[in-house]
């Protein structure tokens, strides 16, 4: 019922982010938030990478007409995450992270295919 209401677009970036998750997964990360939202935004992924919390930011395109996932990632956005990582903390006291990093990862979607690539540490 709700993907009548998030749009072709959305249900494009809720797939991305699905694909992306998984991709973590299979190479060891623990994914602890999906699409994690207060007041100032969202965070589209929280993953364990061994001792380093990842906050991971994700890109989805189907084609290339509007350019690469990547290039939609710009300064403002980390900033606007790197602001939002004191305020997921705040609404999760009980976790401790001896490292943090931001990383980036790119989807794009080529009919059945899905293609990842991540950025470890882009800020």
């Amino acid at each position: 019922m709700e993907q009548e209401h998030i749009g072709a677009r959305g249900r494009l970036g809720r797939h991305g982010e699905a694909v992306a998750a998984g991709w973590l997964e299979e190479r060891g990360y623990r994914i602890v938030d999906r699409n994690w939202r207060c007041a100032r935004g969202e965070l589209d992924l929280v993953a364990w990478d061994g001792g380093t919390l990842v906050f991971a930011e994700v890109k989805t395109r189907a084609g290339t007409s509007v350019g690469h996932p990547l290039e939609a990632i710009t300064r403002q956005k980390l900033g606007r995450i790197r602001h939002l990582v004191p305020a997921w903390f705040a609404a999760h006291p009980e976790v401790s992270a001896p490292a943090i990093r931001i990383d980036a990862l790119a989807v794009h979607v080529d009919g059945p295919r899905n293609v990842v690539q991540h950025l470890a540490g882009v800020l």
